[in-house]
């Protein structure tokens, strides 16, 4: 599809500073991740009239956003770029190849620790690394930690229910003490290995295994000593990349930048000295309130918030305010049981880190501000448009627009979507998703009745009617809504958006409802741009919930189909047999053998996959 991504207005607002960029396809899937010593002239040279790399033509081709973050410098943006790469692993870089709670890495407490993937109140026994800003980094995390150190990252259940190594242990990433087969000292000293790795100090690994190393080679056991060589150079590698500072700092240090209407506040996450995450506020904030204000209330809510509280490092860097911080402290201290310092007047390192947290800050105001700049233009545009169609009043405002769109699998799972803009872009706390029922498959008519009956049951006196409805399809939607809204005393304006026959991109005909007139814009109309975007947005909200709902069917209706089995003990027999495949090759023996299956149980699992 052709990308309706507005290049120019959110090159216009870009900082002439390093950092590094992350560009976005329609599906909100990171496609490129690239870094810059200046981001506007590197930035803007992928959007030149005359672009010679066959590559670079199909990249920009596909972007539908795109986002940065500014650093203090292009090293320092160069091993941002290369842990974004590692985090996304985008389609198009191939020269470098790596409000929920945050995620932690966990290593349990257990007589043979795991090292596992963790979210949420901290139950169970054991050490926490992080936190991580997205469960993405935690899980690369957590593939690199396996190819470094032979560690169990399998679940207890899974551990106590083998009787032969798996095949990781194959691999060379786990030691298989589900069988006894390394002594618990060896163990136990690549779990130690790993604690250190994950506290900074890559360096101390090394030499602890460098000194392994010298040691098994004279007591003539060389291939335990290859297997210390191997790891030393795994992990002179990494240090190579991540260039590791020795600074040690845990802080999380906050950004504030207010302009035009938005505040933003921006938290880094610093650990170990290394910039590990950010991520962007933008906090509702009435007008004339100060700056104090803002910070203290953002604050109290961002950490006492009970999933995040057990989370806070020890200090916070603050922009210099006038905020009162020892009341503050004290207020957060006794509320989360631990010493809080909020530090405003820093220095050196922290300095360094409290002004690259404001720039950040600035650039994503920047990039609102252009995103609204650019909402403006497109609606207004769109206003002008149907203006000269006679459909609309010049000096009437836009003040809501609503789209649906259906899609389904040769008419199963089907799901209706509705998402909501307004003059500041997309609500998608308005958005709505509807699972389609007793229709006939495939019938997109009768689709598109049921979920208007279901979304404006209630609409007028909720006062949640839009102004402009658009629905994506031809004369045959559309009439659907009509005879929905026929008798209605204000009905919204009706417009179906038909592709063409070539289902490009700026070919689309917009019919109006009741009159059925129809008009095609030019294909460079920022009013038509709005359309598409509203339109596509719709469309990639229905395709994400039907996918969910069919992997849900797919995933459920197995195994659950068959008595007896419900959601916990499908799991239970996924994880101690390895997946589906070896549940329905299982014997009934080994089927018995599985924790909750019961003989009768286990035939009635064993003749359900040999009967169908």
């Amino acid at each position: 599809m052709e990308q309706t991504f507005d290049a120019q207005a959110f090159v216009a607002n870009l900082t002439h500073q390093p950092g590094v960029y992350r560009m976005y396809d329609k599906d909100e899937v990171v496609i490129y991740v690239g870094k810059a010593k200046d981001l506007q002239k590197r930035v803007s040279s992928y959007f030149r009239k005359q672009v010679d790399a066959v590559k670079t033509r199909a990249l920009v081709k596909n972007i539908a956003r795109m986002d940065v973050t500014v650093t203090n410098s292009e090293a320092e943006a160069l091993i941002l770029e290369n842990s974004y790469i590692k985090k996304y692993r985008p389609r198009y870089n191939v020269l470098l190849r790596d409000d929920k709670s945050y995620p932690y890495i966990f290593i349990s407490s257990h007589e043979h620790p795991r090292i596992a993937f963790h979210r949420g109140t901290r139950r169970e026994k054991g050490e926490y690394f992080g936190p991580f800003p997205n469960g993405s980094a935690v899980r690369e995390s957590l593939r690199l930690l396996q190819k470094l150190f032979p560690v169990r990252q399998c679940d207890d259940s899974y551990y106590r229910a083998r009787s032969r190594p798996c095949l990781q242990y194959q691999l060379k990433r786990c030691l298989a003490p589900c069988v006894g087969y390394p002594e618990k000292d060896e163990y136990q000293h690549q779990v130690e290995l790993a604690k250190l790795f994950l506290r900074g100090k890559n360096q101390q690994v090394i030499d602890n295994l460098v000194t392994r190393m010298e040691a098994a080679s004279a007591e003539l056991e060389f291939e335990k000593a290859a297997r210390f060589r191997d790891q030393i150079g795994n992990l002179r590698q990494i240090q190579d990349r991540n260039a590791v500072s020795g600074n040690q700092d845990i802080l999380d240090v906050i950004g504030l930048h207010r302009e035009s209407g938005f505040s933003c506040i921006q938290v880094l996450f610093i650990r170990d000295g290394q910039v590990q995450g950010s991520r962007s506020y933008f906090p509702k904030v009435p007008a004339h309130t100060e700056n104090t204000e803002v910070l203290e209330s953002f604050l109290m809510q961002f950490y006492l918030n009970q999933q995040r509280a057990s989370q806070i490092p020890a200090e916070v860097i603050l922009p210099a305010s006038d905020l009162k911080a020892s009341t503050l402290q004290q207020a957060l201290s006794e509320a989360i049981g631990k010493n809080i310092k909020f530090n405003s007047n820093s220095r050196g390192d922290r300095a360094r880190y409290q002004a690259l947290a404001t720039k950040n800050a600035m650039n994503s105001v920047a990039s609102k501000l252009g995103s609204q700049t650019t909402m403006t233009n497109r609606l207004q545009a769109l206003k002008i448009a149907l203006h000269k169609a006679d459909m609309w009043q010049q000096d009437k405002p836009i003040e809501r627009m609503e789209c649906f769109d259906i899609s389904h699998t040769s008419g199963e799972q089907t799901v209706a979507s509705c998402v909501v803009f307004d003059h500041e872009g997309p609500r998608k706390s308005d958005y709505r998703r509807f699972n389609i029922k007793g229709i006939t498959p495939g019938d997109d008519y009768a689709a598109m009745l049921q979920v208007m009956q279901r979304r404006y049951k209630h609409a007028i006196e909720q006062e949640n009617v839009p102004d402009i409805l658009f629905i994506d399809g031809g004369k045959g939607q559309l009439k659907q809504a009509e005879v929905y809204f026929r008798d209605w005393p204000q009905p919204p304006l009706l417009i179906g958006v038909a592709k063409g026959e070539s289902r490009k991109p700026g070919l689309e005909t917009l019919f109006f409802g009741y009159t059925h007139k129809a008009i095609q814009l030019n294909e460079d109309d920022a009013g038509l741009h709005l359309i598409q975007y509203i339109r596509d947005e719709s469309h990639r909200f229905a395709i994400t919930g039907h996918r969910q709902r069919r992997a849900k069917v797919k995933k459920t209706s197995t195994l659950e189909e068959i008595e007896g089995i419900g959601a916990k003990r499908r799991q239970t027999l996924l994880q101690n047999l390895g997946g589906l495949q070896q549940v329905k090759s299982a014997s009934i023996e080994q089927l018995t053998q599985v924790p909750g299956i019961s003989r009768s149980m286990a035939e009635n699992i064993y003749h359900a996959f040999r009967d169908e």
